[in-house]
């Protein structure tokens, strides 16, 4: 498995792996697919300091995206540029594989790097493998949201998992 810079060619396979986690209502509030166009804003929006990294395998001689991962701005205010909100999607068929684990150990040591000192997650209360994975990095609740998701009638908590990477020295 290697993990990349994503490119606009990859699209595709991050809306697939993507859309394939709505319908189990356990990584993403969207209740509905979402188009190729449409997230064509969102990757743009990515930059070198805020990258999208896609991990891949080799399957009969050629390369697949398995899974995905992206750092965002997180609440959009320049007083919180060194904090990014993390997001990680695997294939279904990956899941459970340690793919997760080898995006999520790629994204803390790049943050030093991209002058990152906090990481956070949103995870719904429910995703137990992603709140396990988050947590055996180290990433401590900092935050929980009671019932603030409506999933098919049913009210759902989302929870703030943080971790601290460093203390830059602030210029």
């Amino acid at each position: 498995m290697q993990i990349r810079d994503a490119v606009e060619a990859d699209l595709p396979a991050i809306v697939e792996i993507y859309n394939a986690a709505i319908p189990n209502r356990l990584a993403t509030a969207d209740l509905e697919p979402v188009s190729l166009e449409s997230r064509l804003a969102w990757f743009h929006s990515h930059s070198d300091r805020y990258p999208v990294w896609v991990i891949t395998s080799m399957q009969t001689s050629e390369e697949k995206i398995i899974g995905w991962l992206s750092f965002q701005m997180f609440y959009g205010r320049p007083a919180y540029q060194r904090t990014v909100e993390v997001s990680i999607y695997i294939a279904p068929s990956h899941q459970r594989c340690g793919v997760g684990k080898q995006l999520l150990a790629h994204a803390i040591a790049q943050s030093p790097k991209l002058q990152i000192s906090n990481l956070v997650g949103m995870i719904f209360g429910h995703n137990v493998p992603s709140l396990r994975l988050f947590s055996s990095f180290g990433f401590q609740q900092w935050g929980l949201l009671p019932q603030i998701a409506d999933l098919d009638r049913i009210e759902r908590d989302l929870i703030i998992m943080g971790l601290r990477i460093s203390s830059p020295q602030i210029r």
